[in-house]
């Protein structure tokens, strides 16, 4: 009888520390942030912050056409969510960044690799020029994608087109006309 109180004892203390023991099989922490605008659209998350991979580009490709051949252009965009249509019908977006030392228009890039410069190309493949305006696109209620490419492009004859790894960081602003 003494043995089954001290076998029930064992079993219920062993059964309590396993539980306890079970209670934290891991743990972490969740952290939400973003930003309040002033915008009859919503910036999808995805859009926020993106990595436009243009991929491993041969510099034959761009010293073709007199050092002004391009890489295949890769698609991004721009998601919008809870759009209200209400006052705002369009949207255009300004692109920043840093300016190519071929082309005011392109971006320049930064790293071991040069005599290139990064074109975009909006939906309808309008380049995009940096610091201006992109055509007007038209809202629909709720969700809209705005479409755009990004290239490497070769800097023209002045370029000396330099083998290595680059990278250039543009920033986009949404405007309502």
């Amino acid at each position: 009888m003494e043995v089954n109180k001290i076998m029930m004892t064992a079993v219920m203390i062993f059964g309590s520390v396993s539980v306890a023991d079970a209670a934290d099989a891991g743990h972490g922490k969740l952290t939400f942030s973003g930003a309040i605008i002033d915008s009859p659209c919503s910036i999808s998350p995805d859009s926020v912050d993106q990595t436009v991979e243009l991929g491993q580009v041969s510099n034959v490709a761009l010293a073709a056409n007199g050092n002004t051949g391009t890489s295949v252009p890769r698609p991004f965009q721009i998601r919008l969510e809870n759009c209200d249509i209400t006052t705002m019908k369009t949207v255009q977006a300004i692109f920043s960044g840093p300016v190519s030392a071929y082309d005011p228009d392109s971006l320049g890039i930064s790293g071991t690799a040069s005599g290139a410069s990064i074109e975009m190309n909006d939906g309808s493949n309008n380049k995009i020029r940096l610091g201006v305006p992109t055509t007007p696109q038209p809202l629909l209620q709720g969700y809209n994608t705005l479409p755009y490419t990004a290239y490497l492009r070769g800097g023209g004859a002045s370029a000396t087109i330099t083998p290595g790894e680059f990278q250039s960081i543009a920033g986009f602003t949404l405007v309502y006309p």
